[in-house]
């Protein structure tokens, strides 16, 4: 889940940012190679993403300077080319490139918008492999259009999702192209870098400054990667299996927040049981020492390996918490694991969340922000807002920009995902979770992907019962209770929640 604050930039600003930046003269003949396209064609977000090459690996290395709090930058990308290219291009914003190279030679350069344009001096060959690496600086507290930089006062972490990796690193910003990952995060004594994966390597340079080098399992979607840099107390603990748990909290507040972190053993236990072993090789939690409101408005990130989380709600009671700590663990498996081939597959993502973080809460006993106990309450109370919702924020599958992160993709992707295990029975429905989950591992899937594994394991088609709950405006019967209705449309009816003044919500029924 994400929730955050955008800001408009100044003119002057993104102007600046989109100003023409040439590092070499060389360039390719247009006759012998085409441009690579600068979109993926996404239907939420239709500029992001390159097409032309996919990324097998980014190597990271940052340097953080306490006194001008800027970070100094190599980003180093191995990929593959998918046709002749006379020219590629990677996402980025708001960072200064100093410079450009492409196997290692001089690569003339443009930043335009939100892309960074990199002509070779000569063509690249259709399926090979070539190396770009890009020196930049960047700004943490710079105000942009969007950033997922999170400021703090020790250093800063992120929060990339959906559409702001770019302005931490140049990448192909979008969650089909899901690459390996390695960091090098350099900081000054008193502070630690951290970022997702596994810790493999500590540097003393021998200059009062330390770099932590880090290294993912699996690969990593650019929108849910986590770089922080602070004074943080690291905290291990052992999970179900043997399975390695950290936390990295702020060492002010680490007595204070245990109480939370000490829920996690717990949550992965319940949570193997039912969508099988962890998929990572560790898990944790990253009380970000920010609680300001304009720091960050949301309440939980799941970035891989390590959530990301405001302090002060992890500080109540587990009553309070530990329905959204289920709904941002899930999210390992569903959004990490298996990423959404676009955004209009959020939905995937959020409603899977929200509905194992509800059965959790409802197993326990615990009320939701309704006063309801059980699935089936919350979801014929859901099933009554149906066609409102699809008037104001769209079918659940088809989602634009404004109301990408509604209540509609989380409580509505619930609905639907509670519709089909009335139609196929829980057992089954239990094998087409895990069907999904394994055949998409590592990997990006669809709406389509989904629906195909409900026919396959169910033996009958679902596609056309799938289609209309996801995609139709006119709310279907549900199984199994021929009495719930549906409320008829009414301007005077609670709306699902949504941006508003530059802001995203908090939109989970777990929370």
């Amino acid at each position: 889940m994400r929730y955050r604050t955008r800001v408009t930039a100044p003119a002057a600003l993104l102007g600046t940012v989109a100003a023409l930046s040439v590092a070499a003269p060389a360039h390719a003949d247009p006759e012998t190679g085409a441009p690579g396209p600068e979109t993926l064609g996404d239907p939420v977000f239709p500029s992001l993403g390159n097409d032309g090459y996919r990324v097998l690996a980014y190597h990271l290395d940052l340097a953080y300077d306490a006194t001008t709090r800027l970070v100094d930058a190599t980003a180093t990308l191995t990929l593959t080319t998918t046709q002749e290219l006379s020219r590629l291009s990677l996402d980025a914003l708001g960072l200064d490139v100093h410079e450009v190279l492409l196997d290692g030679v001089p690569a003339a350069r443009e930043q335009a918008g939100e892309k960074l344009r990199i002509t070779p001096a000569g063509p690249l060959a259709a399926r090979t492999t070539a190396t770009v690496t890009v020196t930049y600086t960047a700004d943490p507290r710079a105000a942009l259009a969007h950033t997922a930089w999170v400021p703090t006062p020790d250093g800063f972490a992120i929060c990339p999702q959906p559409n702001t990796a770019h302005t931490v690193f140049p990448c192909n910003d979008h969650p089909s192209d899901k690459a390996d990952f390695t960091f090098r995060i350099t900081v000054p004594a008193g502070l630690k870098g951290v970022a997702s994966g596994r810790l493999v390597r500590t540097e003393d340079l021998g200059d009062g400054r330390t770099a932590y080098c880090y290294q993912s399992r699996e690969p990593i979607a650019t929108e849910i990667v986590q770089i922080t840099v602070g004074d943080y107390v690291i905290k291990d603990r052992q999970g179900p299996h043997g399975l390695p748990l950290r936390d990295v909290v702020p060492t002010a507040r680490a007595t204070a927040l245990e109480p939370a972190l000490a829920l996690t053993p717990n949550l992965v236990s319940w949570i193997e049981q039912r969508l099988g072993a962890f998929p990572f090789e560790t898990y944790g939690l990253l009380p970000c020492n920010n609680d300001a409101s304009n720091a960050f408005d949301f309440t939980g990130l799941e970035t891989q390996t390590l959530t990301l989380y405001k302090p002060n709600f992890l500080l109540q009671a587990e009553k309070s918490i530990g329905s959204h700590m289920m709904h941002e663990l899930v999210h390992s498996y569903f959004g990490n694991s298996v990423s959404p081939a676009t955004w209009s597959d959020l939905w995937l993502n959020e409603g899977h969340a929200d509905f194992y973080g509800l059965l959790y809460r409802y197993e326990r006993g615990w009320a939701d922000s309704l006063g309801l106990t059980t699935m089936e309450a919350r979801m014929k109370d859901t099933y009554a807002r149906g066609d409102q919702w699809r008037r104001s924020s769209g079918p659940v599958a088809a989602p634009n920009e404004a109301n990408l992160f509604d209540s509609q993709r989380y409580l509505g992707g619930v609905l639907v995902l509670y519709a089909l295990r009335q139609q196929v029975g829980e057992s089954v429905f239990g094998a087409i979770e895990s069907t999904f989950l394994e055949r998409f591992r590592n990997a990006s899937a669809s709406t389509a992907d989904y629906i195909a594994v409900a026919s396959e394991v169910s033996g009958a088609d679902q596609s056309g019962f799938l289609r209309d709950w996801l995609y139709g405006t006119k709310t279907p019967r549900m199984p199994g209770h021929p009495d719930w209705t549906v409320t008829p449309v009414s301007s005077a009816l609670r709306q699902p929640q949504n941006r508003t003044d530059g802001h995203w919500h908090d939109n989970s029924a777990t929370l």
